[in-house]
């Protein structure tokens, strides 16, 4: 199979396709059109036009009729195009009858959307679960990788009997790769299997401290690693790109009243993100399953903003999240006017409206995540003896000291704190305080 990413002479020039069937899909189609055009342009292809192309029932064959395809394949060979870009999914047998029939590469969103994750994945988790991901990919359209052999002249002499022993040899090689191929998925799929396990460590660890924990999850580009560097002032890597976070990246968040909170950065969404990928990724999309919560992020400044929310709820359903408690976030309103702010409001009457680029709104985010953790703190006047400074140390960690004074040999102070520490604190707790408080009972 052609790799855009590994093989750049092949394709410095792309014909970029979509095809519709009915006028209700032709705003639909345009959008994802030009959704496609950014996921190309992020491999550093140039792009020579975009065309849609509406049918009126499917060609098994090639998608559509022949006449219109001789008119693309026409259309691409004038614009002197080294590749046709389908924004639909072809079949292992409609990619192959095209670039049989255009000598043109043919790729489609799913192979672009691929391609785009092995250039973007870091971690060893990442890149095995691409690996697996374009292996899968790849198994049903090997045919296409050795259709050369049926060019090739036979060990015995030419002609049609050479032809044929030369077929011969390429049906007998191709199923030897496709077992070695196999072979090669059930390895990978072991290797993910290890990185879960100790992913799964890793968060025992992070259980045993009994931190709460929030995963931040959108569409592509809506600006999640961006939140989470500014809400934690920490330095994931942020670009204006697509696919930029393949890695999950948790950091802890302290909030304004003293609550401590996991905050996690996963892969951005995509409308029609090939179903593998998701399956590949459900180790690192297995934050999003087990937060407390999810921080939803959301683009104001997209014109595809609502189908960009509702593709988001769909993956979380698809992955089992969508029964969690969510935060909607609505971002980059400093690139939105009244009237569209407004329009938003109206669709997202529960969201926090927000500008990471200059943190208007953050504060706000960061109340509303307190209030989702409410059930989980106390506020106690305590006692605790001054020789107690392990106590009163541990509460400017966990907790939140709202007031503090020196009786004699005991400090008296009020602070909120986890009711996790509850235990600890219980025989410190003034009697008064209990009254009209939360005691975690």
């Amino acid at each position: 199979m052609f790799e855009v990413r590994e093989k750049p002479q092949l394709v410095e020039k792309a014909l970029l396709v979509g095809v519709y069937y009915d006028k209700s899909e032709a705003d639909e189609a345009t959008s994802l059109l030009q959704e496609l055009r950014e996921l190309v342009e992020t491999l550093n292809i140039g792009i020579a036009k975009t065309t849609l192309i509406k049918v009126r029932e499917t060609y098994p064959s090639h998608l559509m009729g022949k006449g219109k395809m001789a008119e693309t394949i026409e259309l691409a060979k004038e614009l002197g195009c080294d590749c046709i870009i389908f924004d639909n999914e072809l079949s292992p047998n409609q990619q192959r009858n095209w670039e049989n029939d255009s000598n043109i590469l043919v790729i489609d969103r799913h192979e672009v959307i691929l391609d785009i994750f092995s250039m973007r994945a870091r971690s060893r988790e990442a890149r095995l679960q691409v690996q697996l991901a374009r292996m899968q990919y790849t198994l049903p359209r090997m045919a296409r990788m050795w259709s050369h052999l049926d060019r090739q002249g036979g060990g015995s002499g030419g002609g049609k009997g050479g032809g044929g022993a030369a077929r011969g040899e390429g049906e007998k090689q191709i199923e030897i790769d496709r077992r070695l191929a196999r072979k090669k998925i059930d390895r990978v799929k072991a290797e993910l299997e290890k990185v879960k396990k100790q992913r799964r460590t890793q968060r025992k660890e992070r259980n045993r401290a009994d931190l709460p924990h929030a995963a931040i999850v959108g569409y592509t580009n809506a600006g999640k690693s961006s939140l989470l560097n500014c809400l934690t002032e920490s330095t994931v890597l942020a670009e204006d790109k697509l696919f930029v976070t393949l890695d999950t990246t948790t950091r802890k968040l302290n909030l304004e009243d003293g609550q401590t909170l996991l905050l996690t950065d996963t892969v951005g969404f995509v409308r029609r993100l090939p179903h593998d990928l998701v399956e590949s990724f459900k180790a690192t999309l297995e934050e999003a399953l087990l937060a407390n919560f999810l921080v939803h992020v959301i683009d104001g400044s997209s014109k595809d903003v609502l189908d960009h929310h509702e593709t988001t709820l769909s993956v979380l359903k698809e992955l089992g999240a969508d029964e969690k408690k969510i935060v909607p976030v609505v971002n980059k309103i400093d690139l939105i006017d009244e009237s569209k702010l407004w329009e938003l409001k109206n669709n997202f009457p529960e969201a926090v409206f927000i500008s990471v680029k200059n943190a208007h709104g953050v504060s706000n985010l960061m109340d509303k995540m307190a209030d989702m953790l409410l059930q989980n703190i106390v506020r106690h006047s305590m006692k605790i003896p001054q020789s107690r400074q392990d106590l009163v140390a541990l509460l400017h960690r966990e907790g939140k000291i709202l007031s503090q004074d020196y009786v004699g040999n005991d400090i008296i102070l009020t602070a909120t704190y986890s009711k996790r520490f509850l235990a600890k604190f219980a025989e410190f707790v003034m009697a008064e305080s209990m009254k009209g408080f939360d005691t975690g009972k």
